[in-house]
C-alpha cells in the first residue's frame, strides 16, 4: 500500500500545500498576492478542496487569501495551476513545473510581436503585468559626443508623431511628457513631446529614424551610418493575455490570444448602490486595468481589455457585474486516462457546474441497529430544602457585598475567615438581610472614625483603671471584654471599634494589665 504525506508551508504570501510519496513530491505553491479572486480554480476543482475567501472585503483592503485550500481534499491533480489566468499558482512534480508537460492541458493567453514591430516604446508601459521588454542597441552617445557650436533648427509635427518615442529612446533632446492620470479609453501613455535644444546639435540622425517622419532639423547634419535596431521580449507566464499591448500599437504588429471570449454587462438596477469613490472593488482586483469613471459619475468598462476573469463580479457588493464566458483558449487535450476529467473541468469554466462523481459502484453500508438511549430522570427537589438554601444564602449575600469582608476572606486563612463570617450569620439570625448588611455597614463606619479621638479614649481608659475602685475596673474590665470581642467580629479585618461606638455601648476600656475577670495583674 503507498504511503500518502501530506503538509503545509507558507514563506511570505506563498502557501505551498505539499504531497509526498515514494515516487514523487508534488507542490502546489499558491501566491496569495497575485490572486484577484476570480473563483476559476474553484469552478474547475474536481473536489471540494478550494473555496472562496471573504472576496468583498479583501478587495476593497482585507489583507487575506481570496482562496482557502482544503489539505486533505486536494488531490494535487495541477489544474488550478494550468488554468489560472493571472498565474497565482505553480504546481511541480519532483520539481517539474506541470505547464512544461504537453500531457497536461493548460489556459492559452499569450502576446507575441510580428513582423510589422519597429520595435517603438509604445506597449512597454502600458502592460499591466510588466510582461514586455523592449531594448535598443544604440543611442545618440554611441556616435560621438554632442557638438558645441553649431547653430540650426529641430520641428516636430505634431499632426504626424504619435509618441511612439523612438526618438527619445535613442536622444536625451526628446523629451516624452507622461499623462497625468492613466485612462484605459486612452492608452497611449504620453500626452507630449519636447526638444530640449540645449542638448540637441541638429546632426540630424532622429529624422532617419522616425517612422512617420514627423521631424525636420536644419543644420550641419552628422555624416554617419545609422545602425539602429530594437528587439522585444514577451515574458509568456507574465503576459495574461489582454490585448492592451495591441490596441495600443499603430503598426497592428501584437498578436494576442485572449484566455477567454464572451462578455461582460453591467446590471444598471443593481448599481444604484454603486459608489466608485468609496468602493473601488472592481478597480482593486481587475489585473487589466479595464474600469473607469464616466462623466456621471458611474463606473464603466472596457471590453476590448477584458479579460473575462470574473474577479469583478466577486467583488461587487452590489451584484452589478456578469460575466458570460462562450469559449476557453487552451492547448490540446491529448488522450490520457484522466483526459475525461479536464474536459470537464474546463466546461466547468463556462458553464460554472461541477462535474459530479458517478457513484453507480458505490457499496452502501449495512445499517445500524439503533440502540435506544436510557431515559434520565431528573431529581425532584425538596422545596423545603430549597426554601432553607435560598435563605441562607439572603442571608450571607450582603455580608459577602461588604468590601471589607471581602478584604477579611482574602486576608485571612480559609479556615479562620469561615468562623469569622460564620460567627457574623449567627450574629444575625433572627434578623432580615437589611439589618445585618447594615450592622455590617454600621461596624465599617465606625472603623472610620478619627485616630485622634481613638488615641484619647485609649488615654481615659488608662486613667479610669488606675483610679477606680477594684469592683468598678471588674465590672468594666468585664463589659469593655465582651463588647470588644462582639465589636471586634463585625469590624472587618479585626480592627478596634471607634470611641462612639463603645460609648453608644456603655462599653469602657479593659484597664491595663486586667485579666480576663478585669481584675489587674
Amino acid at each position: 500500500m503507498m504511503r500518502i504525506e501530506k503538509d503545509m508551508d507558507v514563506e511570505g504570501s506563498h502557501i505551498k500545500s505539499i504531497q509526498r510519496t515514494e515516487d514523487s513530491t508534488k507542490v502546489l505553491d499558491y501566491d496569495y498576492k497575485k490572486c484577484n479572486g476570480c473563483g476559476i480554480c474553484i469552478a474547475l476543482c474536481p473536489k471540494v478542496a478550494l473555496q472562496k475567501g471573504p472576496l468583498i472585503e479583501i478587495a476593497t483592503g482585507l489583507d487575506a487569501p481570496p482562496v482557502l485550500i482544503d489539505l486533505e481534499e486536494c488531490v494535487f491533480c495541477g489544474m488550478c495551476a494550468n488554468f489560472c489566468p493571472v498565474n497565482a499558482y505553480r504546481f511541480t512534480v519532483n520539481d517539474q513545473d506541470i505547464k512544461d508537460d504537453s500531457d497536461y492541458p493548460r489556459l492559452l493567453s499569450q502576446a507575441a510581436p510580428n513582423e510589422k514591430c519597429l520595435p517603438c516604446d509604445l506597449c512597454e508601459p502600458v502592460c499591466p503585468t510588466e510582461a514586455i521588454t523592449v531594448v535598443f542597441n544604440r543611442t545618440r552617445g554611441d556616435y560621438g559626443p554632442l557638438r558645441e557650436g553649431i547653430e540650426g533648427s529641430i520641428k516636430v509635427d505634431p499632426e504626424k508623431c504619435n509618441l511612439c518615442g523612438i526618438c527619445a529612446r535613442f536622444c536625451p533632446a526628446f523629451v516624452l511628457m507622461e499623462k497625468a492620470e492613466k485612462d484605459p479609453r486612452s492608452l497611449v501613455p504620453f500626452e507630449q513631446l519636447l526638444v530640449d535644444e540645449d542638448l540637441c546639435d541638429y546632426c540630424g540622425l532622429c529624422v532617419g529614424l522616425c517612422p512617420e517622419e514627423a521631424i525636420a532639423v536644419e543644420g550641419e547634419a552628422l555624416e554617419a551610418e545609422l545602425d539602429f535596431k530594437g528587439s522585444i521580449d514577451v515574458d509568456q507566464d507574465r503576459c495574461m493575455g489582454c490585448g492592451r499591448c495591441s490596441l495600443v500599437c499603430p503598426y497592428e504588429a501584437m498578436d494576442v490570444i485572449r484566455p477567454f471570449e464572451g462578455d461582460i454587462e453591467l446590471l444598471p438596477a443593481n448599481l444604484v448602490k454603486c459608489d466608485p469613490t468609496g468602493c473601488h472593488g472592481c478597480f482593486n482586483v481587475c489585473p487589466a486595468d479595464c474600469w473607469y469613471v464616466d462623466d456621471n459619475g458611474k463606473i464603466a468598462v472596457v471590453k476590448d481589455q477584458c479579460i473575462l476573469c470574473g474577479a469583478c463580479v466577486n467583488a461587487c457588493h452590489c451584484f452589478g457585474i456578469d460575466v458570460e464566458r462562450t469559449k476557453v483558449s487552451h492547448t490540446e487535450v491529448r488522450d490520457k486516462p484522466w483526459a475525461q476529467e479536464w474536459k470537464d473541468a474546463i466546461k466547468s469554466i463556462l458553464t460554472g457546474e461541477k462535474r459530479r462523481p458517478d457513484v453507480s459502484g458505490t457499496v452502501e453500508p449495512p445499517e445500524l441497529e439503533k440502540v435506544p438511549l436510557p431515559k434520565i430522570e431528573m431529581p425532584k427537589r425538596d422545596p423545603e430544602l430549597l426554601k432553607l438554601i435560598e435563605e441562607r444564602l439572603g442571608r450571607l449575600e450582603p455580608i459577602m457585598r461588604k468590601p471589607k469582608v471581602r478584604y477579611m476572606w482574602e486576608r485571612d486563612e480559609a479556615r479562620k475567615a469561615a468562623e469569622k463570617i460564620a460567627s457574623r450569620l449567627k450574629a444575625g439570625e433572627g434578623t432580615n438581610p437589611e439589618s445585618a448588611g447594615g450592622k455590617v455597614a454600621e461596624s465599617a463606619e465606625n472603623a472610620k472614625a478619627d485616630s485622634g479621638a481613638k488615641a484619647e479614649a485609649v488615654k481615659g481608659a488608662k486613667s479610669a483603671a488606675k483610679t477606680g475602685a477594684k469592683t468598678g475596673a471588674e465590672k468594666g474590665a468585664k463589659t469593655g471584654a465582651v463588647m470588644g470581642s462582639e465589636t471586634a467580629v463585625e469590624t472587618a479585618a479585626g480592627r478596634e471599634t471607634g470611641p462612639e461606638k463603645a460609648k453608644g455601648n456603655g462599653a469602657r476600656p479593659k484597664a491595663p494589665g486586667a485579666d480576663e475577670t478585669g481584675a489587674e495583674g
